[in-house]
């Protein structure tokens, strides 16, 4: 049986991220998995540990009122650790709400073990949301 790779759980994380599916996300990550969100935005986690609270937060975070659109790893790098990839996102999404889109680059760190996630570091700038929203650090 062919193994796993990196790029195989990122793209089921796109496939899982479009439909929606917070629990087929959440089952990407393995049991005690962390992940870890350097400028998290006002009201959400920079830290989480367990795939039972990335499945809470995952399912909150699905019936928001951000819809991603499109979901794409722009680039992928191997590290010298072949279980740590650095990935290139671009998201683009619209607010139901106010019908407003939106577009953002990321930088994520994930270490893939056995197929599935064990450390996610996530370098999103929270700016993209207060653009969008108009509710995060007005004047900022």
């Amino acid at each position: 049986m062919p193994s796993i790779t990196p790029a195989d759980v990122l793209a089921r994380r796109r496939r899982l991220t479009l439909s929606g599916d917070a629990d087929g996300y959440a089952d990407l990550f393995a049991p005690d998995a962390v992940i870890e969100s350097a400028f998290a935005p006002p009201g959400a986690p920079s830290f989480m540990k367990g795939r039972e609270a990335i499945r809470e937060y995952s399912r909150q975070v699905m019936a928001s009122p951000l819809r991603v659109e499109e979901f794409e790893v722009a680039e992928l790098y191997q590290t010298q650790d072949p279980e740590v990839v650095v990935a290139e996102m671009r998201t683009t999404g619209t607010l139901t709400t106010t019908g407003r889109s939106f577009e953002a680059a990321s930088l994520h760190i994930l270490r893939i073990r056995e197929g599935q996630i064990v450390h996610f570091r996530s370098y999103a700038d929270p700016r993209v949301l207060d653009d969008v929203t108009g509710e995060l650090g007005q004047g900022s």
